[in-house]
Formats: structure tokens, sequence, C-alpha cells
């Protein structure tokens, strides 16, 4: 569909005026909003992500393309909440220590929010307190970490010590993702759950919180 196709160049370019305007009208076309969220706005972040690892661009495109697909994303917000207005469940979702990567969690972040979950996203860099403090703060059926380097990656380990440690597994499940992580990697930490992308993201929390 052209103004999907629009819509994923737009947010390539950062084009965040051109995002919201086209997004109103693919509403206006009564295109669904889960379908602009997939087919329009997430595919047009996927492939800003594959370009950064390729090196292809730096940071400051990433930045604005991530607000473009906020653009976005604030208009279609408020269709997700009308079609599910009772969350399905509470994430916890952190970039770890050491990381300043979240392209990736941003994308899995919206894409929970849209199939009704409750998503609290505390960034990135974040230490293994800053994990506890939000487990005891939101108290949240899952945690999600996300690591884009195999030199932070091992720092989840850190954070699953941390949270056994404070006792605080007995209560939630601890998913994790990114692009050098693997299930050998997921099995070797014991956690949950792991998720290649977004739309596995997604059915992994719901399976875990149907469990």
């Amino acid at each position: 569909m052209k103004i999907l196709k629009d819509i994923t160049a737009n947010v390539e370019k950062g084009d965040s005026a051109a995002v919201k305007e086209l997004t109103k009208t693919a509403l206006s076309q009564k295109i669904a909003a889960e379908e602009i969220l997939n087919d329009g706005l997430v595919k047009g972040m996927e492939v800003i992500g594959i370009k950064f690892k390729k090196n292809e661009i730096f940071i400051p495109e990433v930045l604005i393309a991530t607000r473009a697909m906020k653009a976005g994303m604030d208009i279609i917000r408020p269709y997700f909440t009308e079609e599910k207005n009772e969350s399905k469940g509470k994430i916890v979702m952190g970039t770890v220590k050491g990381d300043l990567h979240d392209i990736g969690k941003k994308i899995v972040c919206m894409i929970l929010e849209s199939e009704g979950f409750e998503v609290v996203d505390i960034g990135i860099d974040v230490p293994k307190e800053k994990f506890l403090t939000s487990i005891k703060k939101e108290n949240p059926d899952i945690i999600g970490m996300s690591a884009l380097l195999t030199t932070t990656m091992v720092y989840m380990r850190e954070v699953i010590e941390a949270v056994e440690k404070a006792k605080l597994k007995q209560n939630i499940k601890i998913i994790i993702g990114g692009a050098p992580i693997t299930q050998s990697f997921a099995d070797e930490l014991k956690v949950d759950g792991y998720a290649p992308d977004g739309v596995s993201a997604v059915e992994l929390v719901k399976n875990l919180l149907k469990k």
C-alpha cells in the first residue's frame, strides 16, 4: 500500500511532520492502526537499525528517525488504547549498562504497547541497581533486557544475579534480546525467554503470561 510505503520512507528520512500527516491520512482511509504501526512505522525503523549496524548511518540519524516514528506513534496510540484499554500485563524494559543502543528496544516496546501491554522503558545504559529499583517500584510481570554489543551482553548475568540475590525473581519472568543474543546464551543464563525481534517478543510475552 503506497501510503504505508510513504510512512516507511519518511521515518527513514526522519521527517516527523510528514510522518504525522501521512499517519493521519492513513487513519482517515480506514487503515488499521496496527497495520500502520507494523507495515509503516516499524518497517522504517527496521531499515534504520540495519543501516546503523552496517555503520552506514550514525546516532544523530537514528535519533531523528526515532523522533519521526514517535510522531506517528503519538497519532495512533489512542486507537490502541480504545481497543485494548485493559492491560494484559506489565513489562519493564531496559538496555543494560555500557550499551547506548535502543532502536530495537524501542520497536519492541511500541509493538508490545500496541498489543495492550503496559510497558515501562527505563532507558539505556541501565545498571543493575536501576533494574532492582524499577522492579520494586513497578511490580512488573516481566523484565526485559536488551544489548547490541557482545561486550555489554555479559552484564545481563550481573542483573540476573542481583535480582536473585534480592529475592525478586520468584514473582517475575526475565527475557532478553538484541543483535548478539542467541538462544544458547539465553539457555546459559537460564532466563525465561529470548526473542530475536519485536514480533517474536510479543508472542514470547503472551506465552509467558499464560503460564
